[in-house]
């Protein structure tokens, strides 16, 4: 009985299908070049999702991914009118990403391994794609940064932020109090501003949507600053009226109990009303829909350089071999 012909499940088939021709060598290529990256700093990501998916300070970041693939679907229609040109000049960004990996890996420093990890896979889309597809990739491909879990280098700096602004606000309100660092001693008890309640989460999640909106819904650059400025500036106060807010019912209700009412309201209540009045300001300045966001094609064919730029060229495998090749290279580098 001769063997029956493979069948693929017709929404897969109709999938690729739906791909230019152009591009489903590059996409492939790019899919083993990543592959073999992510095999080759797989140490690096598992510390980064163990991050995302434990540490409430980097939960947002499990939103990310969805982010990135959501503006780079935006794009589909512009990248089908191009035709992929890998760029070799590309592979020098790979292998400084990859040697930015190592000498985090060896120096045991998380976060230069975790942003040479990232990189090393947006410097593999620019070799494989070429630099056209990533220019009209260069939001996802920049919010792609936003993967490696950062800000605990700020932490104690925004504790002793917070603890003045709460020491101020308590003051204004008629609280007798005393403050030491990040000590401060009320009538109530004494408050410590934690680590927990230095508002890092708080601010991390703002400046990522910040510069999510930012791209998405403004075109002015002064718009951008100013919105990214409060996401900054907003945040920061917000937290240290938290503080206050805490002290303050703490005289009336008492220290613990104000404590636990603080940690629900500000993890579910608080912080929405903050980025929904944000948002809310900011809404009647917005400029465009977020399908506009990004260089057009017309724009980047009218940029000489860019064409220049073109004529160093090779296969789309090839370009996935020699990432893959030094994907191997740095994983092998510590056992050396």
């Amino acid at each position: 009985m001769p063997p029956e012909p493979a069948v693929f499940p017709a929404q897969g088939v109709a999938f690729f299908v739906r791909i230019p021709s152009a591009w489903r060598a590059p996409l492939a290529a790019l899919a083993a070049a990543w592959l073999a990256l992510l095999l080759a700093t797989a140490q690096s990501w598992g510390e980064m999702l163990h991050q995302w998916w434990n540490i409430d300070t980097y939960n947002h970041l499990l939103l990310v991914p969805f982010i990135i693939g959501w503006l780079a679907a935006i794009r589909a229609r512009d990248l089908a009118v191009i035709t992929p040109k890998p760029f070799a000049p590309g592979l020098l960004l790979v292998a400084a990403a990859l040697g930015l990996w190592w000498v985090g890996r060896a120096s045991g420093i998380n976060l230069v391994a975790h942003a040479g990890a990232v990189g090393a896979l947006q410097a593999a889309l620019v070799s494989v794609l070429g630099l056209r597809a990533a220019l009209l990739l260069a939001l996802p491909l920049a919010m792609g940064a936003f993967l490696v879990p950062f800000g605990d280098e700020i932490i104690p700096a925004l504790q002793f932020i917070t603890a003045d602004i709460a020491i101020a606000l308590t003051g204004w309100s008629g609280v007798p109090a005393r403050i030491d660092g990040i000590y401060i001693d009320t009538p109530a008890g004494l408050f410590i501003v934690a680590e927990a309640c230095s508002g890092v989460k708080f601010l991390i999640a703002m400046v990522t949507l910040g510069v999510l909106v930012c791209f998405t819904r403004f075109e002015s650059w002064p718009r951008r600053a100013a919105f990214l400025a409060a996401c900054i500036i907003v945040p920061i106060l917000a937290n240290g009226a938290r503080a206050w807010a805490t002290i303050y019912v703490a005289q009336h209700i008492g220290a613990e109990a104000a404590t636990g009412f603080d940690h629900i309201v500000y993890g579910w209540v608080f912080f929405a009303i903050v980025v929904a009045a944000l948002l809310g300001v900011a809404w009647r300045f917005f400029e465009r829909e977020p399908e506009e966001h990004g260089w057009k094609v017309t724009t980047l064919a009218n940029w000489r350089w860019l064409g220049r730029a073109e004529t160093r060229q090779l296969a789309p495998i090839s370009a996935a071999l020699v990432i893959t090749a030094m994907g191997a290279i740095a994983a092998l580098g510590p056992m050396l």
